[in-house]
């Protein structure tokens, strides 16, 4: 029953993440006055990806073509981390936040290697700025999982997650605030969202993940797609499960485990609703600004590694 439970937990991040962007993609158009395209558009763009031609450069190699599998397929691990329902991931071991981590790094390695060898100058741009940023990113994205992991006194998601349950809403520590908005500054950046990347836009000059694409169609371009997706899913709950896991069912029982996907979904809107105002009303950074704004996000979860010290002392 356990392992079920945390294979229907993998498989609601991975099948329900295209639903996450459709609802953040209409609750900014409500915010901008306009009506937006259904919730369910997401999926019917990968269905009609999956039908059309799978276009290649002539000049490509095989690293092109198995990038996007590759992609998916550490997203995908990173997703089976992730409690929901249950404070148990599919893939919980020992020591899994590094795990986490290096598997999201290894498919944006992927991606910018296909984006390089793609030839296009657009895919050499983006691939350059992605690892900027992501070598940016990292450090913060450490840093506030290991102050959470030392304060919890487990190195695995699944055992920081069982801690918060234990404590009371409202004992949230310096580290909590320090770590979570640390973390959340990263998964903008992890996620490509504003204001470090706009995910609508192929102006040359501002796009990071897009230009990374742009030589992509058919089948590949979905898979790319589907994954940014899961990993945007997967990112949010994290975030959930490390700072707001309270309502997740402690049992087998139906009703608990309803009751808890409840309370998920609930927690879900809540921080789309964030995302998509932060995305209807502030401007992208400039890129030379961008290393500003996750040099603040590494200041903040140094502070929350050393006051988890402090805290433990």
């Amino acid at each position: 029953m356990k392992l079920v439970i945390n294979l229907l937990q993998a498989l609601m991040l991975i099948l329900g993440a295209p639903l996450v962007r459709g609802v953040i993609s209409r609750v900014k158009a409500r915010l901008q006055r306009r009506r937006g395209a259904s919730i369910w558009r997401p999926y019917s763009d990968l269905f009609k990806l999956l039908r059309k031609e799978d276009l290649v450069p002539p000049t490509s190699s095989v690293v092109f073509r198995i990038a996007p599998a590759l992609l998916l397929g550490a997203t995908a691990c990173v997703a089976a981390f992730v409690p929901v329902v249950w404070p148990i991931g599919l893939l919980a071991s020992r020591g899994d936040l590094f795990l986490l981590v290096y598997f999201l790094a290894f498919g944006r390695f992927f991606l910018s290697l296909g984006a390089f060898d793609g030839g296009s100058a657009f895919g050499g741009m983006g691939a350059s700025r992605e690892a900027l940023v992501s070598s940016l990113a990292e450090t913060p994205f450490l840093l506030a999982l290991t102050a959470i992991a030392i304060l919890a006194s487990h190195a695995d998601i699944s055992g920081m997650i069982g801690w918060t349950l234990q404590q009371s809403f409202f004992n949230i520590s310096t580290v909590h605030i320090l770590a979570f908005t640390s973390l959340a500054m990263v998964v903008l950046a992890e996620t490509g969202r504003m204001p470090i990347d706009n995910p609508t836009t192929h102006l040359e000059l501002t796009m990071i993940h897009e230009a990374m694409v742009l030589e992509y169609s058919g089948p590949s371009l979905a898979l790319i797609e589907a994954a940014s997706a899961v990993k945007l899913h997967a990112m949010l709950a994290l975030l959930i499960g490390l700072f707001m896991p309270w309502g997740m069912a402690s049992s087998y029982s139906g009703g608990e485990l309803g009751l808890a996907f409840i309370f998920y979904a609930a927690k879900v809107a809540g921080l789309i609703f964030v995302l998509a105002l932060i995305e209807s009303g502030v401007a992208k950074l400039r890129m030379y600004l961008v290393p500003d704004f996750l040099g603040v996000a590494s200041a903040l979860s140094a502070l929350a590694v050393i006051f988890t010290m402090l805290v433990k002392r």
